[in-house]
């Protein structure tokens, strides 16, 4: 190892309502020291994802809080660059919560280490192959239980969750909707993706839309947002559907909590399940779910994409493009190019 200074971003504040750049810190500090049996790895790229936000806020959640003055955590594609460690050799991709820094030790990562052995671009380990794949295959298979010849309704259905839950019903021989915002979006959903319709919420009535497009109802609901269409999800939803709760994003940056929906009590009167998850749950079929997905990615049922900054300086405002719709597909941010022969 030749640098010395290790690059990092620091959670400085919590935020009161939309987060700000301002509540993150660029600070430098030193190279971590490797001791027996741990290892050095270089961050290639940063995961950016919504439920960062949740982390950023004091009340616990399924995580604990980032404590202030803190690397703020995040996933990251990284490369071993110093090890005495028998199982991490130098060179070898892993993947990790390595947080908002330039360097740290395989010790320090929140939830271990996963060595990759790429067969995809690298980004693609984020996004399909990571988590946020994970989270899809989970959740619209388990959670969602979707069958051939279904209705299936995706909000959020152009982010880096959505987009692979909308495919995966696709490919299980579902009718699929997606909700997007934008007519970019909207596109890319019916055209690349094959999606059966997509509804513009910014720009057209969601409830008008579904009226017309489900007339049946829609049986099992992804949902990724939360708020006004969740309700309208709710009204349209067919007697014994399904919804499986992702995430909320909607309502992530309000100072004040949401009211609820007005018409839970549908949930009743048609019989609906409505279920949230943590894919963490799963964790002992994850190498089953990355095999399927992965498969799916090479025989071309399975279309990916990454929105790729760059940049070290531009991680926190590259995770402010998540909160004002800026990204299609995965959103990630490339630090530096893996050394050797790692794609």
């Amino acid at each position: 190892m030749s640098e010395s200074v290790n690059r990092q971003w620091c959670l400085v504040a919590r935020p009161t309502g939309m987060v700000q750049t301002s509540d993150f810190e660029y600070r430098e500090a030193p190279v971590p020291v490797v001791g027996e049996g741990d290892y050095l790895v270089r961050t290639l790229y940063v995961s950016v994802d919504p439920a960062q936000r949740g982390w950023m806020n004091e009340d616990p959640g399924y995580v604990p809080p980032i404590p202030l003055g803190e690397v703020m955590r995040g996933g990251t594609i990284s490369q071993v660059v110093e090890s005495r460690h028998p199982d991490h050799a130098v060179g070898d991709i892993v993947s990790g919560y390595f947080g908002w820094q330039e360097y740290a030790l395989g010790s320090a990562g929140l939830m271990g280490a996963q060595t990759i052995t790429p067969e995809h671009p690298l980004p693609r380990y984020l996004g399909v192959l990571g988590g946020t794949g994970l989270t899809a295959y989970f959740g619209m298979l388990e959670v969602g239980q979707v069958a051939e010849g279904q209705t299936v309704l995706v909000s959020g259905a152009a982010g880096a969750t959505g987009s692979v839950a909308a495919q995966i019903a696709k490919i299980k021989g579902c009718r699929v909707i997606g909700i997007a915002g934008g007519a970019e979006k909207c596109a890319w959903l019916t055209g690349e993706l094959g999606l059966d319709a997509a509804i513009d919420y910014k720009h057209e009535q969601v409830g008008e839309r579904l009226a017309t497009l489900c007339p049946d109802g829609v049986n099992v609901y992804f949902d990724n947002v939360g708020g006004s269409i969740l309700e309208s999800a709710i009204a349209h939803m067919a007697r014994g559907g399904r919804i499986a709760c992702c995430g909320m994003i909607a309502g992530y940056n309000d100072a004040a909590p949401q009211p609820g929906p007005g018409n839970l009590f549908l949930l009743i009167a048609r019989r609906i399940t409505m279920a949230g998850f943590l894919v963490p749950d799963f964790a002992p079929r994850f190498g089953d779910a990355r095999r399927d997905l992965s498969a799916w990615l090479t025989a071309g049922r399975l279309h990916a994409r990454e929105d790729v900054q760059e940049g070290f300086e531009n991680i926190p405002a590259t995770f402010l493009r998540l909160f004002a719709g800026r990204n299609l597909g995965k959103q990630v941010l490339k630090v530096a190019d893996p050394t050797g022969s790692a794609a």
